[in-house]
């Protein structure tokens, strides 16, 4: 599975980072590591300088083979707590979608 990160203009994006946040994706979306061929990882601070609540958004875009590409968003106090919660929500989206695709079978 390859991970893809993507940051706006007010997050700089530095290989520790990558790696920090790309192991804590992997390791929460491992059981679908064999139908996910990439994921696309979209980090931002939403209100630039200014602080605020749930101000950092977390958007990862998974391609499985054979079905469209999937998206979810999280938006947190922290980007740690916004990959967190994109993650889940990801790993709950495709526990739906792989079920399905199963079940059709």
């Amino acid at each position: 599975m390859k991970i893809q990160f993507n940051t706006d203009k007010n997050i700089e994006g530095n290989d520790r980072q990558s790696n920090y946040f790309g192991e804590m994706i992997s390791h929460g979306l491992d059981r679908f590591s064999n139908q996910i061929t990439r994921l696309e990882v979209h980090l931002s601070d939403e209100n630039s300088d200014k602080s605020g609540p749930d101000d950092h958004r977390c958007l990862i875009e998974a391609r499985l083979e054979g079905i469209q590409p999937v998206s979810v968003t999280h938006f947190a106090d922290t980007l740690e707590h916004a990959v967190k919660g994109a993650t889940d929500k990801m790993k709950s989206t495709l526990t739906t979608i792989v079920g399905r695709i199963q079940e059709k079978r």
